[in-house]
């Protein structure tokens, strides 16, 4: 069965890789923990624009969470070892793992990572690449 999709188009040429990329995006469990926020953080004093993702990480301290980039997919990964030595009347907050994927483009760079008051905050920034522009010389032939 041949799979057509709106990259197939005969005018884009060389985009296998955005095809997979959407594949993997919409294969991603749809689980909400813990819950992030993406915002742009305009250029100030020559740098450059940036990304920050922030995730809610309370109660997660340092080392039990793992920041890793693997080709250009960011992954947060948390994982909390639950304390036996507490009897609990009620248990409202679970010691829970998570693990939160993010695909990023191409040139994209992790600048830093850093947790404070239960927010972890990863900072990425595209540097933006010169524009060149080529001119193709034709060969004649007869």
């Amino acid at each position: 069965m041949v799979r057509v999709t709106a990259l197939t188009s005969p005018l884009l040429l060389g985009f296998d890789d955005l095809e997979r990329a959407l594949d993997k995006v919409s294969k991603t469990g749809a689980d909400g923990y813990p819950p992030y926020n993406i915002e742009r953080i305009v250029a100030e004093g020559g740098e450059p624009e940036r990304l920050r993702i922030t995730l809610a990480v309370a109660g997660f301290s340092q080392d039990q969470i793992e920041v890793t980039v693997e080709e250009n997919q960011l992954t947060i990964r948390g994982r909390q070892q639950e304390d036996k030595t507490r009897e609990y009347l009620h248990r409202g907050i679970a010691a829970r793992q998570f693990q939160r994927s993010f695909l990023l483009a191409d040139g994209m760079q992790v600048l830093s990572a850093d947790l404070a008051q239960g927010l972890l905050s990863i900072d990425l920034v595209r540097p933006q690449p010169e524009r060149v522009v080529r001119k193709i010389r034709i060969s004649a032939r007869d």
